[in-house]
């Protein structure tokens, strides 16, 4: 009989039509990888993302779009006021649903479904005022935040759509910053909008929060990915959401703390958390962590062209941006190879077999 070649995409494939359970299929390529002799490096899609499968998606979700404004509309033109906002949020979360039932269960399209749950979250939070609050109140808002994140989790739970738990997280941080408000007061706002919610030093409490909510969307991901650590099914899928969350809130909160002390001290503090960051992203094998910190790569490496000194003209911008363009060029280059001689050069530690596949150094 001749030899039938079996890749991860066939076995996704086999997954997403439901002939095989992600149990089942990370069982097979376990076993493929053991009969093999080693522990072989994933391919070079190692980090499998999709946000559409064809031209097809796109035409679907543009129609979608349309649709949704167009039922906006027409409702809006019988007239103003609560009741209006009440059936039009109403009539966009029912179709939603509606719209996912088929699209994204039958039809498992992944960017329509994108759109329709993006829009029922919208809609949940625009019914939650009519009972929850009035302008100002911050509780209010923290409330109708959670009902909008309750609503995506049963969405999750009936639909399986790794994309939801970004829309849930998203609804978790706009809760946790509104009660923030409330407690802080107008004083947590008379800075600029990054140094308010990334600065522990110039505004610690929402600052804090932040860092709270992405050491949750953090170890959330982790949680999903050790659940599926040959990124064959949603499990992988979903920790690649909620580790887009966690990126930015834990990324630029360390780093721009660090880089805001001044002088020599905050850059070389930079410099070391930045290099703590490519760390865990080469272990957990999530780039999103490097590319929330590559602003923060350019400010260290213009720092160091410059010699310390502020300012720079243009020649000193092109080298900065050069060296910038070089080092991530690289890393997306020889990622695999650097990170199998991280993971091999580490230790055996708690969880270390449950991260991704990497190929033995010898």
């Amino acid at each position: 009989m001749d030899k039938i070649p079996l890749t991860s995409e066939d076995l996704r494939a086999g997954v997403a039509a439901g002939y095989l359970t992600e149990a089942q299929a990370s069982a097979v390529a376990a076993l493929a990888h053991d009969r093999a002799g080693r522990r072989m490096a994933l391919p070079a899609e190692d980090e499998p993302f999709e946000f559409f499968r064809g031209f097809a998606e796109i035409f679907v979700a543009v129609g979608l779009g349309i649709i949704f404004a167009a039922v906006v509309l027409l409702v809006g033109a019988l007239g103003g006021g609560g009741r209006v906002v009440l059936l039009v949020s109403a009539a966009c979360a029912a179709m939603a649903w509606g719209g996912a039932e088929y699209f994204t269960l039958k039809r498992r399209m992944m960017l329509p479904s994108i759109v329709l749950v993006c829009i029922f979250g919208g809609a949940i939070f625009l019914l939650s005022p009519l009972f929850f609050f009035r302008a100002g109140d911050h509780g209010g808002i923290a409330l109708s935040a959670l009902a909008t994140a309750g609503a995506l989790g049963l969405w999750y739970r009936r639909f399986r759509l790794p994309f939801t738990l970004f829309v849930l997280g998203v609804a978790v941080l706009v809760a946790l910053y509104a009660l923030t408000s409330g407690i802080a007061g107008a004083r947590a706002v008379s800075t600029s909008f990054h140094g308010l919610i990334f600065d522990l030093q110039r505004s610690p409490l929402f600052s804090m929060t932040t860092l709270v909510f992405g050491i949750m969307a953090f170890a959330a991901g982790i949680w999903f990915d050790s659940r599926d650590p040959y990124r064959l099914g949603r499990h992988s899928a979903t920790g690649f959401w909620l580790h887009l969350l966690a990126a930015p809130a834990l990324v630029n909160t360390v780093a721009m703390t660090l880089f805001n002390m001044g002088g020599t001290v905050g850059v070389l503090s930079t410099a070391a958390a930045l290099l703590v960051v490519t760390m865990i992203a080469l272990i957990i094998d999530r780039r999103s962590f490097l590319t929330a910190g590559i602003v923060y790569f350019a400010l260290v490496i213009a720092w160091l062209v410059q010699g310390g000194q502020q300012g720079g003209g243009p020649v000193h911008k092109a080298v900065v941006l050069l060296l910038l363009g070089i080092l991530i060029t690289s890393l997306g280059t020889w990622w695999t190879a650097l990170r199998a001689q991280v993971m091999s050069a580490l230790p055996a530690f708690p969880g270390k077999d449950r991260l991704p596949p990497y190929a033995e150094t010898e």
